[in-house]
Order: structure tokens, then C-alpha cells, then sequence
């Protein structure tokens, strides 16, 4: 019997989250990654973080996204270790790593919208930061 990964810490249900988005589209694009390690590296909220964590946490994403019922196993877990106050913060970096390579697939964006659900966003606070991430991103 497999067992169950252990508890995650706060800073690590970030960084999950991240992971979960910049995965959704089954490719892990370089810019997603390095816009994964620039956030762990300049945030305050992951001052005392451990970044060698990424490894590990990105590898219980990729074993949770092969069960069946791994994406809300994910989102269980996140919710258990996250702090409400900080769920809008989740849902900024996620957008910010879903923005960070120029496109959006389908299956981020319907990511997008199960982390809106399950962290329940407010739909104008959620619109807010998505077009902070957008124009965050934005090319010439």
C-alpha cells in the first residue's frame, strides 16, 4: 500500500501550485520554471525557504497527477496547509507561472479555474490579478 505523502508546509503548497500549473499542459516550459525559481528566490513570504524543497515538492505534483483523484488529493493537502489569508497569493503565482511563457492552454486555463473554485476567489479579485499577470507579461 502506497503511502500518503507527508503534510506540506505553506511555502511548499505554493510552490505546488506552481508546479500544478506549469504542468497542466503535460510540457514544463523553461520560462514557466524560471519564473517558478525568480518568485521562490525574491518573495518575502519564501525568505526562510528552503528552494532544494522544489524537488521534492514537484515530484509529489507529478506523482498526485497520476492518480485518478490526484488533483484534488493536491488541492486537499494545499488546503490543509495553507492559510485562507494567503489563497489569494496562491492564485497570483499561479497566474503569474501560467502567463510567464506568453500562452495559455485549455488546460490551464480550466487549472486556473478549479484553483478559483477550490481556494474560492472572489471572480473580481480573481479577474484583478489575472490582468496584473497578463500585464506583467506582456511582449512588444
Amino acid at each position: 500500500m502506497r503511502q500518503p505523502p507527508h503534510p506540506l508546509s505553506p511555502q511548499d503548497s505554493l510552490v505546488a501550485l506552481m508546479i500544478a500549473i506549469s504542468a497542466a499542459d503535460l510540457e514544463l516550459h523553461t520560462a514557466e520554471l524560471v519564473a517558478i525559481q525568480a518568485v521562490v528566490n525574491h518573495l518575502p513570504i519564501f525568505g526562510d525557504y528552503d528552494a532544494d524543497r522544489i524537488k521534492s515538492v514537484a515530484q509529489t505534483v507529478f506523482d498526485l497527477f497520476e492518480e485518478d483523484d490526484g488533483l484534488d488529493a493536491l488541492f486537499g493537502l494545499i488546503r490543509d496547509s495553507l492559510p485562507e489569508r494567503l489563497y489569494e497569493t496562491a492564485y497570483a503565482l499561479a497566474c503569474e507561472v501560467a502567463a510567464a511563457d506568453g500562452k495559455l492552454a485549455q488546460t490551464e486555463l480550466r487549472l486556473l479555474e478549479e484553483i478559483r473554485h477550490e481556494l474560492q476567489i472572489d471572480r473580481l479579485h480573481a479577474a484583478a490579478i489575472e490582468r496584473g499577470a497578463r500585464a506583467r507579461h506582456m511582449q512588444l
